[in-house]
């Protein structure tokens, strides 16, 4: 998995690195760089409030009755409740030593390179915080699935998780959400701008350790960015899978029983017309599903070759992990863990 962070300051290494033998900015080859589609699915809408919005959720039905003739209809009504779903705010700077930028050659070809390794920063920060973001232990997140779907029993929405009965402490989680504007969908602020803002801050005076003062280039990235889950029906988690069984295929931890849960966790959804579909994924259980899918005997689980999502691919060649069942695409999110507690 790849390391965020591990030095707040870009150095020499770092600008070598990005040099041909001619002193030229090299195409970075992102090796750590993760895949975190479920952003590319996700829709944004504008929150009712700066700071959250506030959702009205219908939590029963009017009640209508058979009648006789001259028999009267008690009036009834739905019952509502409002909840609110918080947004947080994501923000990273850069400082760049204006000695080490010009060692560069082309200052505005390093800069953009270095704002693609911020850009993947924040890609991944938000997608970890998408899945697990939990506001009771971490107040400046946002709500998350997981804390969100975390009971197998007890709770109302605990028909939406099914257990596929690992006991170990290597689990990992399936989701299917069916994203749309009255389902499962992101916020950003009110009166702002949806995604990833970037201000360049140009030349300012930094500070070492010391505090002593260095002058550098200096960018700002921010990110407002919250998730509404107004219908919880349209969020299935298929959790407990034990990966070290399911790579082994041993006991009922395999691939055939996973697509199993996944068909189960299809039938969970209410109204797929009334959403865009979508399996969640890791790369471990990606690949093992890519393989059943080599394996399948009729078109239930299928490799697609063709379009895909942002682009094409030859004819006859088959897209990168392009999996679907049933018509639903599976998507790789390498945010999901491999080592997820037993949901209980």
């Amino acid at each position: 998995m790849a390391s965020l962070g591990q030095s707040g300051k870009v150095t020499l290494v770092d600008v070598a690195k990005t040099l041909d033998p001619q002193g030229n900015t090299l195409d970075v080859a992102e090796l750590l760089n993760q895949s975190n589609e479920v952003l590319l699915d996700m829709p944004f809408y504008e929150a009712n409030s700066v700071t959250g919005h506030l959702s009205g959720i219908r939590t029963g039905l009017p009640t209508a009755i058979w009648r006789q003739m001259y028999q009267g209809v008690p009036a009834s009504k739905s019952v509502r409740e409002n909840v609110t779903d918080s947004l947080g705010m994501l923000e990273a700077r850069s400082e760049v030593d204006v000695e080490i930028a010009k060692l560069s050659n082309n200052l505005a070809s390093f800069r953009l390179s270095e704002a693609d390794s911020f850009i993947e920063a924040m890609n991944q920060t938000m997608a970890q915080a998408l899945f697990y973001g939990n506001t009771a232990v971490n107040p400046e997140q946002f709500m998350g699935l997981a804390p969100r779907f975390s009971a197998i029993s007890g709770a109302a929405n605990a028909q939406n998780v099914l257990s596929q009965a690992g006991a170990g402490a290597d689990n990992t989680s399936v989701w299917l959400v069916g994203w749309g504007q009255n389902t499962v969908f992101g916020i950003y602020p009110k009166g702002s701008k949806a995604g990833l803002e970037h201000q360049d801050l140009g030349e300012i005076d930094a500070f070492d350790a010391s505090n002593n003062r260095f002058r550098a280039y200096a960018d700002l990235w921010k990110w407002k960015c919250g998730l509404v889950v107004k219908d919880w029906r349209y969020v299935v988690r298929i959790c407990n899978i034990d990966v070290s069984d399911l790579i082994g295929s041993t006991g009922s931890q395999n691939a055939q029983q996973l697509i199993k849960g996944m068909i189960a966790s299809m039938a969970n959804i209410p109204a797929m017309g009334r959403c865009t579909p979508v399996f969640y994924a890791n790369r471990t259980v990606k690949k093992m599903l890519s393989i059943q899918a080599l394996d399948k005997s009729q078109n239930v689980l299928a490799l697609q070759p063709g379009v895909q999502q942002l682009g094409t691919v030859a004819p006859g060649s088959v897209a990168q992990g392009n999996v679907s069942l049933l018509g639903v695409p599976v998507r790789t999110v390498d945010r999901i863990l491999n080592s997820e507690a037993v949901v209980a």
